[in-house]
């Protein structure tokens, strides 16, 4: 097992990161000029595992996050690649990972600290990111600029601007990138609702209902020893540096306002993306954004948390969205109509009926009907960009061979997403504010304009696009 933990000292990050702008560059120039094609493999099995791909004919893949979610998201992109590298910046999780693919291959990846190291590696193919929600920008950025197809989970971004970015980069370099948002690839409930919506079962969409549960109250929590398997500096990024404490990072980071922005960036990354797609808002955003009720584990001055001791982002909220057309959206802890209350999940509302879809369930008479008026056949091919419906990760590799959009985009998460943070924005100031969605640009608010954006630590900033 080959693990280097090196990496930059503080003071030299800022040379080390030009030199290495320079390679990025000089790579995304050549990969742009001619693209890497595979030549394709069976295709995956939706139902049980997918077949494995020839030796010959496996993309060599680098992963970076190998914690709980990454180490999944690695094993499943093992199932269509080869891992060759791997990069974490908790020797545990790092070390854990690699011992269990030496189980699985001939050769045990290679571990890194620094995921620069595995961008920097002309071998690897594509990398999977599964890192906290305050580094996924920078490293998708600088890895389709080093000329990488990327996965990366969900939510791609800590704050509006970092989803311009991102979606300016696939453009600029032509990769491949698939989000981690794996209801698109649900067949049995949220692709079928979709194209119920399509087949016009509900009429005309006016009212939607999103509902994501409330986030954790946490705290006091105390400082203490940084773990001597944790670099705490490289896991912070590019948000403020701070005493260690344990709630803060890992498992628990979601709850703080600096790395997320708790259930509204978390199930919303999801469920929004639902709905904006079935409602044909995926290329647009809200025109206005009115946060209904909200509560805080601490109290806010000036849109930010008073006390930094404990988990701050929002518990229970309600969010009123209006799109220029006409539709409305609410998204809150629970969906809450005058008639029900239906939980986690969305409610479609149209001119001719709704139904409700989760993860569990898709009910409703639009869904009644369906064993009486079927929806055409290719409904859901249609729907899943006019391909075989498939696993979330099988289509992913599909598309590396086909340079076809995968399923879950960059450009239409960027704007699902980006409401969750207008969201977050307004639950934060209190307030309501008009937003256009064809500039990107709160009006008439200077400070929650401010804040689709944020203030890198040095040493960390975002590449540029």
């Amino acid at each position: 097992m080959h693990t280097d933990d090196t990496r930059p000292a503080a003071n030299s990050r800022r040379g080390t990161q030009a030199s290495r702008r320079s390679f990025l560059k000089a790579t995304a120039a050549a990969t742009a000029a001619a693209p890497y094609i595979w030549t394709p493999a069976a295709a995956a099995d939706t139902t049980g595992t997918p077949p494995q791909a020839a030796p010959s004919d496996r993309p060599v893949l680098g992963v970076i996050g190998v914690g709980n979610r990454g180490g999944y998201v690695g094993w499943l992109g093992s199932q269509h690649g080869s891992i060759a590298a791997v990069a974490d910046v908790d020797s545990n999780h790092l070390g854990g990972f690699i011992r269990g693919r030496e189980k699985h291959q001939d050769k045990a990846p290679d571990g890194y600290k620094n995921y620069e190291r595995i961008l920097e590696r002309r071998d690897i193919d594509a990398v999977l990111i599964s890192t906290p929600d305050h580094w996924h920008a920078k490293m998708a950025i600088e890895a389709m600029q080093a000329g990488k197809d990327v996965f990366c989970e969900k939510p791609l971004t800590l704050t509006v601007e970092e989803g311009q970015l991102i979606s300016k980069a696939v453009r600029q370099t032509g990769r491949v990138f698939q989000v981690g948002t794996q209801q698109r690839s649900d067949t049995a409930r949220f692709l079928t609702a979709i194209a119920l919506i399509r087949a016009g079962r509900i009429g005309e969409v006016k009212r939607i209902y999103v509902g994501i549960d409330g986030g954790r109250r946490g705290g006091p929590f105390t400082p203490s020893p940084v773990p001597q398997s944790l670099d705490w500096d490289l896991w912070q990024g590019q948000t403020p540096s701070v005493a260690y404490v344990k709630e803060r990072c890992h498992h628990t980071f979601r709850w703080w306002y600096d790395y997320s922005a708790g259930k509204l960036t978390d199930w919303g990354a999801h469920h929004m993306d639902i709905a904006f797609w079935g409602a044909g808002l995926e290329a647009t955003g809200p025109v206005s954004v009115t946060p209904v009720s909200s509560t805080h584990p601490v109290d806010f001055a000036e849109g930010y948390p008073v006390e930094t001791d404990r988990f701050n982002t929002a518990t229970q909220f309600q969010i009123d969205y209006r799109f220029a057309s006409g539709v409305r959206l609410r998204l809150g802890d629970r969906i809450k109509t005058e008639t029900a209350d239906f939980g986690n999940g969305i409610l479609f509302e149209g001119t001719k009926g709704r139904f409700f879809v989760n993860r569990g369930k898709l009910v409703g008479k639009p869904v009644d009907q369906l064993a009486d008026d079927p929806l055409p056949e290719g409904a859901l091919d249609a729907v899943y960009k006019g391909r075989k419906p498939k696993r979330h990760m099988a289509d992913f590799f599909d598309c590396i061979k086909s340079r076809e959009e995968p399923i879950s985009d960059v450009h239409s998460h960027h704007r699902s997403l980006s409401a969750c943070h207008l969201g977050a924005i307004a639950l934060r100031l209190g307030r309501p504010f008009a937003f256009d969605p064809e500039r990107e640009v709160v009006l008439d608010d200077p400070q929650a304009n401010g804040m689709l954006r944020r203030e890198q630590r040095a040493g960390f900033e975002l590449p540029s696009v």
